[in-house]
């Protein structure tokens, strides 16, 4: 868009004069705006500007104006701002330049017009003005402000000023002289009250005459200056105050606050006592004189003066000082200024905490030298205590025991006695006590669990400490020494002293021997815990010892029978058939059910084809017939494992020899069967080894029944047995002994593990093997002081 504001072409013959031409064109075009189509103006061709250097050169630092030789046209590259181009604020701004066309040359001399537009706002040098005004100026009175600048020119500059509303000032715009800006004056228009209102805060807005307008504002504070015209005042003109007799010395009476509007000194206060204020008031209380404070200087007594008057004078430090006053009346109470009084008689410290009941431990006298209710007295103790107080005669009380005492529950009281009187304010006094409580064997030793299981690990190293047993009893000095006892219990002439020990000092148990989970499995006593008082008192506690398995017993094969060795020789015919039984391995293990379970596997095998190993029940069979071309020998290596951890084993070595049978033994084996004659060759020591159990087992019965008519004697050796020898099922020993070697023993245990029973091995004197015991399962723990088993020793 193209702003035209004059065209003015003079022509002139070259080089007698140069042509001068002129636009006018708005500040602030955008960029790429056609000015002016300057060959169209100067009456130039086209297509001659095409072939012709041209140049536009312009007198200033930047380059606003450039020329289009294709169309002729004068167009804007860089926005023109009127008030960066011309700073000076003149009426006009002109922008000179020379348009050069070279062959021939020729020179145009160009003026370019740049009109103003209302692109700046007003605004003022100072953004805040502080004015001060005496609150006793007059209305009427001016005050300079602060004139505010805007760039633009003409209709675009400053047109006006406005003032926030305000009761107290206004404006008047004033019209410079030389350059006709405009100014503002602010004028008081009505009286300022600084009490009233010490700070007023105006907004001044000047606003300039473009379209739209423009406006710039400035903040003005009018602080107000304060005069000397408010005299101090007091909240009340008359008060009344109450103050106890025998007050201290610098107690406050009453804090005097009289207030003045005024501000610094006008508003400083001092404080001083009239003319008709008494000599002996003054000398009875003093009188701040900056803070007003009246405090007591002399001693108050009732009975002396009851009533004190004065007159307080509050005067301000202004030039022309004023004053105010108030008068203040002291009313003296009478108050309850004596204490009662407390005196401990007789008192009795320590006692025993057996003492009986309403027995007395102290005596107190109590008394108050006022009168009256002030005069009257009551005596007190702190409550929830086991004593009570007894009046025995006029202002004289006993301390009595009102419940048990217990020394354990609580060692010592503070007694505190408590007298008050009736007065008021109630005045008090105390007195303190300590009674001590001596103690008596009055508790007995306790253990924190009534039953103690232990489990012990076989094979233990002797002199190892199982557990601590301590007891605890809560009395004092010798009645809480501890002592430490296994009640002692027999079992088999075996004390149980002889097992284990107990430290008498602190409880602790050691194991005195190395204990074997085959021969023995439990052991039940009692430990008893005895103090050290007159009489002594005790406690005991029962203690379960469990002994806990380990894998210390490898299998031990009790079949086939080895008569030489660990190699056995069997005999089987070649014409066996498939699946027959070959021969039988049984072990034994006699650790706990777990550690005992026993599997079979080959460790070798001469033909794997030819037989079968059952790793439960250890039955060895033929899985094929004999052929001609198996070998007439075969050795078999039978390992036994047993489940514990680490596995312990026994192997066994069965040399079979297939044989061939003649007519004669053909025809009697078909008359009869072959397992028939499997069975006697192979099995024979298994029956020899049945018939001697149930040969030993008949024996052991008639053992019994001849131990069980014997009337038992009492040993003189060792008292009763209190000691129990039990079962993992709590059974006692009560049942017979017999002799046995290896392979015996092992066939009675399982024989009678089966029916119920629990088969133990005891030592016995040198000379014999061992002794076995078979302990029937019983119910509940029982002592076999009543029921030792019998003992049957044979030679080895």
């Amino acid at each position: 868009m193209i702003f035209w504001a004059a065209v003015f072409v003079l022509a002139a013959l070259w080089p007698g004069a140069l042509s001068v031409t002129r636009y006018s064109i708005a500040e602030e075009m955008e960029r790429g705006s056609v000015v002016a189509n300057l060959a169209a103006d100067l009456g130039l061709e086209l297509g001659g500007l095409a072939q012709r250097e041209v140049k536009l050169d312009i007198f200033t630092s930047k380059k606003y104006l450039d020329f289009n030789k294709k169309t002729g046209e004068l167009y804007i590259v860089e926005k023109i701002d009127r008030e960066n181009l011309c700073p000076a604020k003149p009426t006009s701004c002109f922008l000179k330049l020379d348009f050069i066309i070279e062959s021939p040359l020729r020179i145009f001399n160009i003026e370019l017009g740049i009109t103003d537009i209302n692109d700046n706002a007003p605004h003022f040098r100072r953004d805040r003005v502080e004015l001060d005004v005496s609150e006793s100026a007059t209305p009427g009175e001016r005050f300079s402000l602060p004139n505010a600048v805007d760039p633009d020119v003409g209709i675009n500059t400053i047109k006006t000023y406005r003032l926030s509303s305000s009761e107290h000032f206004t404006i008047e715009i004033q019209t410079g002289r030389r350059d006709g800006s405009k100014f503002a004056d602010l004028i008081l228009k009505k009286t300022l009250d600084r009490e009233e209102r010490a700070i007023h805060n105006l907004i001044l807005t000047a606003v300039d005459g473009g379209t739209p307008a423009r406006s710039g504002t400035a903040s003005v504070i009018v602080r107000v200056l304060d005069t000397n015209d408010n005299a101090p005042t007091f909240d009340k003109s008359v008060y009344d105050v109450k103050i106890m007799e025998n007050s201290p010395i610098g107690s406050l009476v009453i804090h005097l606050n009289a207030t003045d509007l005024d501000e610094g000194s006008n508003s400083d206060i001092t404080y001083s006592y009239s003319l008709y204020t008494s000599e002996k008031t003054q000398e009875t209380f003093n009188l701040n004189p900056t803070t007003g404070e009246i405090t007591v200087k002399g001693m108050l007594n009732y009975e002396d003066f009851r009533i004190y008057d004065m007159e307080v004078i509050a005067t301000d430090k202004g030039v022309n000082s004023l004053s105010g006053q108030c008068t203040i009346k002291i009313l003296v109470e009478d108050m309850n200024d004596n204490h009662p009084e407390i005196s401990i008689k007789s008192f009795q410290s320590p006692v025993s905490e057996s003492i009986e009941l309403d027995t007395v431990i102290a005596v107190v006298s109590v008394g108050d030298k006022d009168s009256g209710d002030n005069g009257v007295v009551d005596l007190h103790i702190p409550e929830n205590m086991p004593f009570k107080l007894r009046e025995s005669s006029d202002n004289y009380y006993e301390l009595v025991v009102s419940e048990p005492l217990d020394r354990e529950k609580v060692p010592e009281y503070e007694i505190t006695f408590t007298v008050t009187d009736r007065g008021s304010p109630h005045l008090s006094d105390n007195e303190t006590m300590t009674l001590e409580l001596l103690d008596v064997n009055d508790n007995v030793p306790q253990f924190p669990q009534s039953f103690y299981t232990i489990r012990v690990l076989e094979n233990n190293a002797p002199g190892a400490l199982l557990s601590s047993l301590s007891a605890f009893d809560p009395d004092l000095h010798e009645n809480q020494y501890l002592v430490y006892f296994i009640i002692e219990k027999e079992i088999a002439n075996t004390s149980m002293s002889m097992l284990f020990s107990i430290n008498p000092e602190n409880g602790n148990l050691y194991a005195l021997k190395t204990f074997d989970y085959e021969i023995e499995r439990e052991f039940l006593f009692h430990i008893e815990a005895r103090d050290s008082g007159s009489p002594p008192l005790s406690s005991n506690v029962s203690v379960h010892i469990i002994i806990v398995d380990q894998n210390d017993n490898a299998p031990v094969i009790v079949s086939p029978w080895r008569a030489h060795g660990s190699v056995v020789e069997e005999k089987i015919p070649r014409s066996t058939d498939k699946g027959s039984l070959v021969a039988k391995v049984i072990a034994l293990d006699t650790d706990s059910v777990h550690n005992s379970r026993i599997t079979y596997q080959f460790l070798q095998v001469t033909d794997a084809s030819l037989f079968s190993l059952d790793q439960y029940n250890g039955e060895i069979r033929t899985m094929r017939m004999f052929s001609y071309k198996d070998s007439r020998h075969h050795r078999l290596v039978v390992v036994a494992k047993d489940n514990g951890e680490p596995a312990l084993s026994a192997t066994v070595t069965i040399k079979l020899l297939t044989v061939e049978t003649d007519v004669k033994a053909h025809s009697d084996m078909t008359e009869m069967p072959l397992e028939y004659d499997i069975f006697s060759d192979i099995n024979l020591y298994l029956v020899i080894g049945l018939g001697s159990v149930s040969f030993l087992l008949l024996i052991t019965i008639l053992v019994t029944i001849v131990l069980k008519c014997q009337t038992p004697k009492a040993s003189k050796a060792a008292p009763p047995s209190r000691n129990s020898v039990i079962s993992e099922r709590n059974s006692t020993i009560a049942d017979s002994t017999l002799v046995s070697n290896d392979a015996y023993w092992y066939s009675l245990f399982l024989a009678e593990t089966r029916k119920g029973k629990l088969v133990v091995r005891q030592p016995v004197p040198k000379g014999s093997r061992y002794i076995v015991s078979s302990i029937p399962r019983g119910t509940g723990l029982s002592e076999t002081s009543d029921s030792a088993a019998s003992t049957l020793q044979v030679g080895a």
